[in-house]
């Protein structure tokens, strides 16, 4: 049964009034890949009365009533992505689709909607609580830079006016604050959860919990070395175990970060997957969900990565910890997948983040409690990390040999510098689960690039390349690469982009699609792109900025194509490197192909220049 959307579906569970009422930016679709439907069943299944209003038509304040007045509170959500990132390209160019709603159709959730859904409900229900979450609330807790309105703004909590904010995945601090609120502690009065935030008139510190003061709000909007710093000091409190809780004053108030929410143990997630999720879309809709349709027969094993990547926010969202389920809770959901009307014999997906981290964990207990690294492999592996893969080759033969399923693909990407601490993984993967092709993420391999990428560099890209083509050799099978690149990574020149390309006809490689690189707010790399320095290392960066110099960057990748040879030329003659003409567009002036490269692999990255759908991120 699915949760209730409306009044009457509310009244036929024999709910009169609900306790908490979700508001989302994106289409009701009871599966566990996406953040509303997780949170809510999670609160349902400790005995709490939860509705939810998917994608209310914010111009009007009648849709944020259908449900009612709840008993404790709102918890809203932009949705799956930022609505920022869901409504704009890297070009700042307005999108004409949102794979989250009904028929693919834009325009379903406004900008900034945690903002606009927070005043909406504070319009109907003045006097109640309302706790915003998910990926657009946790990375703009702090003042942060807006790509899209090129400044540093404030807090969302101030923007939005909400009571609280849930950061992280949100399920212990949400079911802490609901239990409480239902024991009947006032909501004001309400402090010291894990993975929340708020507001506070005045901060009085205290000898028990030692807090960090980071740069105002005022400081870091003024003085770009300042953002920098405030960013250095929030990436060392990331680890829940040894994390302080973070201070920002905005004006003559503070924000208050309490530290993050302890990762969840094996027993917790299984529980937390084995909910009952009919894993469609709510029956009112008649059009299909893109997002429904890519992830619906994928099974998520795992959440959390410890790669640190400089550009992403998984690790900032659900945190480094690798938290596992064990590998009877997977089998039993694939077993009822199997049962689904519309699975015919093919998992999408068997993975979570990184496909190659299910199980990974530590060798010392110790030693992770007190780290302050924000990734367990860059500049180099942490010492203490168990990369083995006894668990995860393990799962995969156990699953691929249940009644019911032909095919089990891995698509959630795989970080390629762990396979060599991986053979049993690495020989699972290529004999049962390619499929003819691997996604793998180098996004660039010119060294200095990726090590501000905190990426692997060239040498362990040749090595696994290398090694992907012999095993596959000795199986038989044709398979190949599909190599994901991005382009305008700050640090990343027009020179390096020209011997990205040149690297990528020696390989034998070519991208179809390139990803623009978009400065979201909270990560490391938009940290680079607005201050135009290394925060770390204090280096000066070079910036792409203009579209123009963008759009040359990316041209350099796709200079196999006929209509992008003008741009490759011009991008050519402004870093003086013409003499490499010959190798990237070859002899005939309307030939594409990279010069020696006729035997070139298939590998097409689709999808790169579209938005991908991130369902395990939330």
């Amino acid at each position: 049964m699915f949760l209730p959307i409306t009044k009457e579906e509310a009244l036929k569970r024999g709910w009169d009034e609900l306790d908490v009422i979700f508001v989302t930016g994106d289409a009701y679709i009871d599966h566990p890949a996406f953040g509303v439907p997780l949170l809510a069943r999670w609160l349902e299944s400790h005995g709490f009365r939860v509705g939810v209003i998917p994608q209310p038509d914010w111009r009007s304040v009648d849709a944020f009533m259908v449900l009612g007045r709840p008993r404790l509170f709102f918890a809203v959500s932009a949705g799956a992505m930022d609505s920022m990132v869901a409504h704009y390209t890297p070009a700042r160019k307005l999108r004409h689709d949102d794979a989250y709603t009904p028929g693919n159709r834009h325009g379903a959730r406004p900008n900034r909607a945690c903002i606009v859904y927070t005043s909406r409900l504070k319009e109907a229900w003045r006097d109640v609580p309302v706790v915003i979450g998910g990926i657009e609330a946790s990375l703009r807790r702090f003042a942060h830079y807006d790509f899209w309105e090129d400044k540093v703004r404030r807090s969302i909590l101030f923007d939005s006016k909400a009571d609280l904010l849930v950061y992280g995945m949100g399920e212990r601090p949400l079911l802490e604050l609901a239990e409480r609120v239902r024991e009947g502690e006032p909501f004001r009065d309400i402090a010291g959860v894990r993975g929340t935030a708020r507001i506070q008139k005045e901060f009085v510190e205290s000898d028990d919990e030692p807090v960090v003061h980071l740069p105002s709000f005022e400081e870091v909007s003024a003085d770009r070395r300042k953002f920098a710093d405030a960013f250095i000091l929030v990436s060392h409190e990331m680890n829940p175990h040894c994390a302080r809780s973070l201070v920002q004053r905005h004006g003559d108030r503070c924000l208050v970060s309490n530290p993050p929410a302890l990762p969840l143990e094996t027993t917790e997630m299984d529980a937390l997957y084995n909910l009952p999720f009919t894993k469609k879309p709510h029956p009112s809709y008649r059009e299909p969900i893109p997002a429904w349709e890519q992830i619906r027969n994928s099974i998520t094993t795992h959440r959390g990565c410890c790669g640190g990547c400089a550009f992403c926010a998984i690790a900032q969202h659900q945190g480094t910890a690798i938290q596992s389920r064990s590998e009877d809770s997977v089998l039993c959901e694939v077993k009822r997948l199997t049962e689904s009307e519309w699975f015919r014999g093919s998992v999408s997906d068997l993975g979570g983040p990184t496909a190659n981290m299910y199980g990974m964990e530590s060798g010392s207990l110790a030693s992770c409690r007190t780290c302050r690294r924000g990734s367990c492999l860059a500049p180099s592996p942490c010492p203490h990390l168990k990369a083995g893969d006894v668990k995860g080759a393990r799962l995969l033969r156990r699953a691929r040999g249940l009644t019911g399923v032909k095919h089990i693909a891995v698509s959630s990407g795989i970080r390629y510098d762990l396979l060599d601490k991986q053979p049993a993984y690495f020989g699972e993967l290529l004999a049962h689960h390619v499929g003819g092709l691997l996604k793998v993420a180098p996004e660039h391999l010119v060294d200095g690039v990726t090590a501000l990428m905190r990426k692997p560099g060239r040498a362990r890209f040749e090595s696994f390349l290398s090694r992907f083509r012999a095993e596959s050799e000795r199986l038989g099978r044709r398979q190949h690469v599909i190599p994901y690149m991005m382009s305008g990574h700050p640090g990343c020149t027009l020179g390096d982009m020209v011997e990205l390309a040149l690297l990528l006809g020696r390989y034998r490689l070519r991208v179809e699609q390139v990803q623009d690189f978009t400065p979201t707010p909270g990560t490391l790399s938009t940290c680079m792109y607005y201050t135009g320095i290394d925060p770390f290392s204090g280096n000066k960066l070079h910036v792409a900025r203009t579209d123009r110099e963008k759009r040359l960057q990316k041209s350099l990748l796709l200079c196999h194509l006929a209509e992008e040879r003008r741009h490759v030329l011009e991008a050519l003659r402004v870093c003086g490197r013409e003499d490499a003409a010959p190798l990237l567009l070859g002899g005939n002036e309307r030939d594409g192909r990279i010069a020696g490269a006729g035997g070139a692999e298939a590998a097409v990255a689709v999808g790169r220049g579209k938005r991908k759908i991130p369902a395990k991120k939330r």
